[in-house]
């Protein structure tokens, strides 16, 4: 079972990066870190003048030394009290101004992975994402903030503890700190096998999290299937490999911590037998053999949790490897959006553009080139697979040309098509793409200080003049995925969400498939009739395609675009 025991962990980081990365990540936690660093020695002050308060007693009870029992008893009571407030204080740090560690770290990650740039190919499943940005945060926040801090105090009151012994009986001390060099030996084979358990362990677990969630996220369509049973097999799967991985790991532990206990049961039995043997020859006394005790326990504790240091360490790493994995997407262009305003309009133009996922499978877009002039309404077909989502990806900026150029330009400028110009894009993606919350919480998502009558103005212009029957208006709620409302009704909101954006550019991707033939007429009298902007409509219905000026026609089998009036 041991096999392998000291194997070396392989990391995707050096050392040296995981701790450059942890300490820029410590930068906004450093007053919680202060004030648990705080609270801990003062606990260790406490502690310390616990065992002298509690060998004063004993001495004066057994009239080894003069002194009023009262006061010696008042003093530790004093001490308990004092030790009761840290305690209190350390829970309230904990958990209040721990949580909201715990938020700004998500909401930093969060943030990050937004603003990175978008690939069609997404490497991290999503359910994969969630596990890492819950509990690989809270690991890192923890050890930042409670483990390293309470770290310092476990030192102090080694040291504390030393000396104290050391002034009481200098031999038995160097007799525990010499033991030290092993347990540094140690806790590094440890360190090295566990790092890459605890690797396995959390990988696991991000599987059987991404299952439970694809598996709900898709319960109408398994049911339709009925695959109920070969989702839950599917699930068992994962789930062994996981109580495989924690077998492992839990074996591992338990050997270790074997050992390790072994060692502490032998240095107090020493100890004890040391001061018994003293206490024979009476060369101590009762309080002094109580003190040598509880000395060499405050020695062993902080061994203990020194030893317990080295699993936060390599949780933490662990953590921190998972989560520097999802920053390593570069970021997408940052600065101020870049609005190509004019009163004749706003086009974009394709130049020999050409896009390849794999080039193995070659160019997806081979090239294109292409005018969406000022003002125009263009129809763009094509069979499956052609290229038509390509496409779009690439005007709304989201993947960059391999080849060739997009530029977005009026009459007076043209700019290459950036993250920085999609401010000039209203997008209505194909599908529902509806959020749980109110109708009034999707539509402010368009825009987020939208008054009430330019929602409904929206909403009548996307022909969803429904909102003003239902009980609630605008604050009837709808669960995930638009959950309550017919298909067209949600792409219908979906639609006027994106019409209270004030873009140049409309680009709708399969934006009617869910409505009947005489409401698609209506929503698109309404959507050309009313505005001047430039319209591209990614379809395949026929009475998109009369409504339209000119249309582009991509080829599967050449690859390319072609233009018709």
């Amino acid at each position: 079972m041991f096999k392998g025991l000291f194997k070396k962990q392989e990391s995707k980081y050096t050392t040296a990066e995981i701790l450059r990365w942890l300490w820029r990540t410590w930068r906004g936690n450093r007053l919680q870190a202060a004030i648990n660093m705080a609270l801990g020695l003062t606990n260790v002050i406490i502690s310390l003048l616990s065992v002298w308060a509690v060998k004063n007693a004993i001495d004066i009870a057994s009239h080894a030394k003069e002194g009023s029992l009262y006061w010696a008893v008042g003093l530790m009571a004093a001490l308990i009290l004092c030790d009761f407030a840290t305690s209190i204080c350390n829970v309230w740090v904990k958990n209040i101004l721990g949580i909201k560690a715990q938020n700004r770290m998500q909401q930093r990650i969060l943030d990050r992975l937004l603003r990175s740039e978008w690939h069609g190919k997404e490497r991290h499943h999503s359910g994969d994402v969630l596990n890492r940005l819950e509990f690989d945060v809270v690991n890192v926040v923890h050890f930042l903030t409670e483990t390293l801090p309470s770290t310092v105090s476990t030192l102090a009151l080694f040291i504390g503890a030393f000396a104290f012994l050391f002034s009481m009986d200098s031999g038995l001390a160097l007799i525990i700190i010499f033991m030290l060099p092993l347990f540094i030996l140690a806790s590094k084979i440890y360190m090295r096998r566990m790092r890459q358990l605890t690797r396995q362990v959390r990988d696991s677990d991000s599987k059987v999290q991404s299952v439970l969630q694809e598996t709900i996220q898709n319960r109408m369509l398994i049911k339709t299937l009925e695959k109920d049973a070969a989702m839950v097999d599917r699930l068992e799967d994962t789930q062994s490999e996981l109580r495989q991985n924690v077998v492992r790991k839990t074996a591992f532990s338990v050997f270790s911590h074997l050992i390790l206990n072994l060692g502490f049961a032998l240095g107090y039995l020493v100890a004890f037998l040391w001061s018994a043997l003293r206490m024979y020859n009476h060369t101590l006394s009762f309080g002094g053999m109580t003190a040598f005790l509880q000395l060499v326990g405050k020695i062993q504790g902080p061994a203990r949790s020194l030893t317990k240091l080295v699993p936060a360490f390599v949780s933490v790493f662990t953590a921190a490897e998972r989560l520097m994995e999802l920053e390593e997407n570069p970021l997408e262009e940052q600065g101020d959006p870049i609005y190509m305003t004019h009163k004749e309009g706003v086009g974009v133009r394709l130049d020999n553009v050409s896009y390849a996922y794999d080039t193995e499978e070659g160019n997806v877009i081979n090239n294109m080139s292409f005018n969406f002039y000022p003002g125009s309404c263009t129809a763009i077909l094509g069979e499956t697979g052609a290229g038509k989502t390509t496409l779009v990806r690439m005007l709304m900026a989201l993947l960059r040309p391999q080849q060739g150029e997009i530029s977005i330009y009026n009459s007076t400028e043209s700019r290459p098509l950036t993250p920085l110009t999609r401010c000039n894009f209203v997008y209505v993606p194909q599908g529902n793409t509806l959020m749980s919350g109110t109708i009034r919480d999707n539509l402010r998502l368009g825009k987020l200080d939208a008054t009430d009558e330019e929602m409904m103005s929206a909403l009548e212009n996307a022909c969803a003049e429904f909102v003003k029957g239902l009980p609630q208006g605008l604050d009837t709620c709808c669960t995930e995925d638009g959950g309550g409302l017919s298909e067209g009704q949600a792409q219908r909101i979906a639609i006027a969400r994106a019409l209270l954006r004030e873009g140049s550019i409309m680009l709708f991707d399969e934006a009617t498939s869910a409505l009947d033939i005489e409401t698609e007429r209506r929503l698109l009298r309404n959507i050309i009739d009313n505005n001047s902007k430039t319209i591209i409509f990614i379809t395949h219905r026929q009475a998109v395609v009369e409504y339209c000026s000119q249309t582009l026609t991509i080829s599967k089998a050449l690859n390319k675009g072609e233009a018709g009036a």
